[in-house]
């Protein structure tokens, strides 16, 4: 009997140490489960931390990534800046709605007056495309327009690009330079806004020869965003002029012909500014527009001329901007 006492004694103090071990165990595991329910905790507030600093510092980057149009326009050299009343760059890109981070169709961007200026503000984040005439609508233009200068044209979307992006050592948009004839398909879409300034009327001279300002206006269409803008800076004629004048060989266009144009491409009127107008240009039909300064093409031989021109400063204008319809 004391036998079984003592077995039975044994039995419930074994018992006992197990339930002692195994409290002990699922405290030990409770504890663990706790602290690494913290760590886990803590690391997932570390990183969404992490995030929030790395988005923050994307933002603080993008909106570092390009210089303000005012500190733009005060670094352009003095030859740039002579021209300022004539071009008033500011108000003409304020009132297109240029924005920082667009894409933006330039075209005919020349030596790049306005490139040098829309690049740095546009950003790092924005995208310029240079589209320059079709190869065979230069050879159109006759006399200047040798084998020679048709075949150094070819080359010219790289020169560009080179160019422009060697002109400044702060921030510039992207850079990328085109023919009309040979835009990538990929841009279809893509486009927030085109900006043409004095290169509408070539497009309309040789309209007849080649249709190459219908099919500059399709291209242009199927570039923009649903919403796009289309800014147009355009020597002007006076509504009352011959039509035959008036057709894009003498540098001049109608704002009715121009308007009649873009809405037969699918573009809607948004808005005209006389921003860039100037009254004291009344053309004539024995007028050009390159009469005027900077060219004074018909008076450099003839100071009294030349004095008259001057007087008269830079053409008059047409500022119209158009949207495609969302």
């Amino acid at each position: 009997m004391i036998r079984s006492f003592l077995i039975t004694a044994a039995v419930i103090s074994l018992a006992a140490c197990s339930g002692a071990k195994d409290s002990a165990v699922n405290s030990a595991k409770n504890a663990a489960q706790t602290v690494g329910t913290a760590a886990n905790n803590a690391a997932d507030q570390a990183q969404e931390a992490a995030q929030q600093t790395a988005v923050a510092t994307r933002a603080t980057s993008k909106a570092a990534a390009f210089t303000p149009l005012t500190e733009i326009l005060a670094a352009q050299p003095d030859t740039v800046k002579a021209r300022y009343n004539a071009r008033r760059p500011k108000d003409t890109l304020e009132f297109f709605g240029v924005k920082p981070g667009m894409a933006v169709a330039e075209i005919l961007p020349g030596g790049g007056w306005y490139t040098k200026i829309m690049g740095p503000y546009l950003g790092t984040e924005g995208h310029i495309i240079g589209i320059d005439y079709n190869i065979g609508m230069w050879a159109e233009f006759g006399g200047f327009a040798t084998p020679k200068f048709i075949e150094d044209r070819k080359g010219w979307a790289k020169k560009w690009e080179t160019d422009m992006a060697a002109s400044t050592d702060g921030p510039m948009s992207h850079l990328s330079g085109h023919s009309f004839n040979q835009i990538p398909a990929n841009y279809n879409g893509q486009v927030d806004m085109v900006i043409m300034v004095r290169a509408l009327h070539n497009l309309a001279r040789f309209n007849d020869k080649g249709g190459y300002m219908d099919a500059a206006l399709s291209q242009l269409h199927g570039l923009l965003k649903p919403g796009g803008i289309v800014g147009i800076v355009q020597h002007q004629a006076p509504e009352n002029i011959e039509d035959n004048w008036a057709d894009g060989n003498n540098g001049y266009l109608k704002a009715s012909y121009v308007i009649a144009q873009m809405e037969k491409a699918g573009f809607e009127l948004a808005a005209e500014s006389d921003i860039n107008a100037n009254p004291r240009d009344i053309p004539t039909t024995d007028d050009n527009v390159w009469r005027l300064p900077p060219t004074l093409g018909t008076s450099r031989e003839n100071p009294e001329l030349r004095s008259k021109m001057q007087a008269i400063g830079e053409s008059n204008r047409m500022t119209l901007k158009f949207i495609k319809p969302a």
